[in-house]
């Protein structure tokens, strides 16, 4: 079985994050550009995820769906990128900790919030992120400690993390505080970044 990386994603979507993620590790890959509501929704998409949404990644005959899934798969499979700590190694918890407090209690605030959706009054502990202002500041504490998350080392959770301040940044989800324009401003300068934005960004509608 062939182990070509097809990469399925559409430029208004969370396959920015992958993008990016793969421009970071430097293999080869193909990409499929997907359209709402049309080849997204076809049979032959939906037996790669039956969500009918993107971005999702087929490594060989590995099919993985969900960004922060994508990025610890491709910072496994590919260790020699560095974008991992080892599993021996004592920054794998911190690691995966601040990857999936984005992809969980962030991401739900944030959505919440940009929906209107407030917790009752006293009920607040039944969600995973507490309050809005909660996960902001854990957030914040989590990049105000050097300009990576982890060990002083780029890693596959500050594209994860890292892109989720950014979108929340740029569409005001997300309250411009300092630490988090300067975390975000770094970590968005970076070569492969700006290679994997110019490409999404080259694909937009009228581009």
């Amino acid at each position: 079985m062939s182990d070509e990386i097809v990469f399925y994603t559409n430029p208004m979507s969370r396959g920015r994050i992958v993008r990016w993620m793969l421009e970071e590790l430097g293999q080869p890959y193909r990409a499929e550009l997907l359209d709402y509501g049309t080849t997204m929704k076809a049979p032959a998409y939906l037996a790669i995820n039956p969500m009918g949404k993107v971005p999702a990644l087929r490594h060989g005959a590995t099919v993985v769906t969900e960004c922060a899934a994508i990025c610890a798969y491709l910072a496994d499979v590919f260790p020699e990128a560095g974008l991992a700590p080892p599993p021996a190694d004592p920054l794998r918890g911190p690691y995966f900790r601040w990857l999936f407090f984005a992809a969980g209690p962030v991401e739900a605030a944030v959505s919440n919030r940009a929906l209107g959706f407030e917790a009752p009054p006293g009920r607040e502990r039944m969600l995973g992120y507490g309050t809005y202002a909660d996960a902001m500041d854990t957030l914040e504490r989590a990049v105000s400690g050097g300009a990576y998350l982890v060990g002083g080392r780029f890693s596959a959770a500050d594209v994860y993390l890292g892109s989720q301040i950014g979108f929340g940044l740029q569409f005001g989800t997300i309250e411009k505080r300092p630490a988090f324009e300067r975390y975000w401003a770094g970590l968005a300068a970076r070569p492969a970044a700006l290679r994997a934005r110019a490409m999404d960004d080259a694909l937009m509608p009228g581009a």
